[in-house]
């Protein structure tokens, strides 16, 4: 349609230029004519000067054709007007161009001697008025077709470059759709394809990634149901040795209560792991708990410092009695300790020491755990989930980790001043806004210095 709108007008102008064209050339040789007649009308130098000018003609058959009427009442030349038209022109003694058989007459008056008007005829002929039009109309439409096919190859192009990133979305959607999580696409085309393949891959890496946390979290909530499984195996373990050895009744009775807690404490992870799973099936974020550390530690140790008194393990705990409150849920906190001792004691022998502690200075809050164990050859490795190298899930130091961090703290493992490992989890204080200190050394002093002082002689009775 655009090539028609700018091309029609254009053949138009040409069929006009060449009508103009035609009608100039025949002024012109009239304008000699009468020149000439202005100076003389001998009839041999006037047919001279007609022959003359008809051989200088520009080409299109009969366009140089001139006649002169009125000159001694003698025709010269071929006429081809009408007579009446050519007395009208010799009357009003103006220019008058009229229709005739095959072509158009220019008639151009001019006065001779004896105030005798002369009509100097110049015959154009159908084929001068249309010379060169069809020719460049020929190549208009060649132009009009040349533009309709690069306009068709470029939309084509042009329509390959939306249709192409477009298809290739719709199969990673399809893909992603069938399960595939590492389906990405290479974000392409006009600015709003590429931003939806943008938005595409964002989206894929959010579904990996909570695939993943959910993995992880079915994997730490299974984990946290050991920790009372290790209590009823150490209890179980007891009374077996008791079936053995005689042992009193209060003994047999403090087991039997320590295996009700255990019992209690595996129903209240596995309540908690449903509310976990419905929470994240729902997608309600969970508010915003805090907790104290302190009586967090003196709640757990009462039933571990029992077990520990089963395996003759000397067990020390140091929890100040003001609190120390920190941003994480009493029982994510408790999971985490809980983690950290049962690893402790399914990987110590029995009558190995340990020591629990917190502390709180500096805007954070320490959680240590120390046993006089072997020690953790390479701590980096031990963090690293899924690692272990004594055939565990190695899940129990990650589970500290990611609650310390996700309360914005850290966990640090190192050698304990027992002996053995020391397991350190830095939790910012609920209470105050925690500075940024150099992380190891403020770690090295809260593991040494609880509720900010010193605790004397304490390697040495260690």
């Amino acid at each position: 349609m655009v090539a028609i709108a700018m091309l029609v007008p254009l053949g138009l102008l040409v069929q006009q230029l060449a009508h103009e064209r035609a009608l100039a050339q025949a002024e012109r040789q009239t304008a000699i004519v009468v020149s000439v007649l202005a100076l003389t009308t001998e009839a041999q130098t006037v047919e001279q000067v007609l022959a003359t000018v008809q051989g200088g003609a520009a080409p299109g058959g009969e366009a140089g054709r001139l006649a002169i009427h009125g000159l001694a009442d003698e025709l010269v030349g071929i006429s081809h007007a009408d007579p009446d038209d050519v007395a009208l022109a010799a009357a009003q003694r103006q220019t008058l161009v009229t229709e005739v058989d095959g072509g158009l007459a220019y008639l151009e008056p001019v006065e001779v001697a004896d105030n005798t008007v002369a009509v100097v005829e110049a015959y154009v002929p159908d084929a001068a008025l249309t010379d060169g039009v069809r020719r460049a109309w020929v190549a208009l439409a060649a132009v009009a077709a040349g533009l309709v096919i690069g306009s068709v190859l470029v939309g084509d192009r042009l329509a390959t470059r939306v249709v192409r990133p477009a298809r290739h979305l719709a199969g990673a959607a399809s893909a992603l759709g069938d399960g595939d999580l590492e389906v990405r696409v290479e974000p392409s085309g006009p600015r709003e394809l590429a931003e939806a393949g943008v938005a595409f891959n964002q989206m894929a890496d959010r579904l990996a990634a909570m695939r993943t946390a959910e993995r992880e979290m079915v994997a730490d909530l299974s984990h946290r149901l050991r920790t009372p499984l290790t209590g009823l195996r150490l209890d179980v373990e007891a009374l077996e040795e008791g079936v053995v050895r005689p042992a009193d009744g209060d003994d047999r009775h403090r087991t039997v209560a320590r295996i009700r807690q255990a019992i209690a404490a595996l129903e209240h992870e596995i309540d908690a792991l449903i509310r976990t799973t419905r929470q994240a099936a729902a997608e309600e974020p969970a508010p915003l708990q805090r907790c104290d550390a302190s009586e967090v530690v003196r709640e757990r140790m009462a039933f571990w410092s029992a077990v520990a008194a089963d395996q003759e393990r000397q067990c020390r705990v140091l929890a100040p009695p003001t609190p120390a409150p920190v941003p994480v849920p009493a029982s994510d906190l408790a999971a985490a300790l809980d983690a950290v001792l049962g690893n402790a004691f399914r990987y110590t022998p029995q009558g190995t020491a340990l020591e629990v502690a917190v502390s709180r200075r500096d805007g954070w809050v320490g959680v240590r755990v120390d046993d006089a164990g072997a020690g953790i050859d390479d701590p980096d490795r031990a963090l690293r989930r899924g690692a272990s190298g004594r055939g565990s899930t190695g899940l129990g130091l990650d589970i500290a980790r990611r609650v310390a961090e996700d309360a914005g703290g850290s966990v640090n493992v190192d050698r304990a001043a027992l002996g053995g490992a020391s397991v350190v989890m830095l939790l910012p204080d609920a209470e105050v806004a925690p500075r940024q200190p150099s992380r190891l050394g403020l770690i090295g002093r809260l593991t040494r210095e609880p509720s900010g002082s010193r605790w004397p002689g304490r390697r040495a009775r260690d």
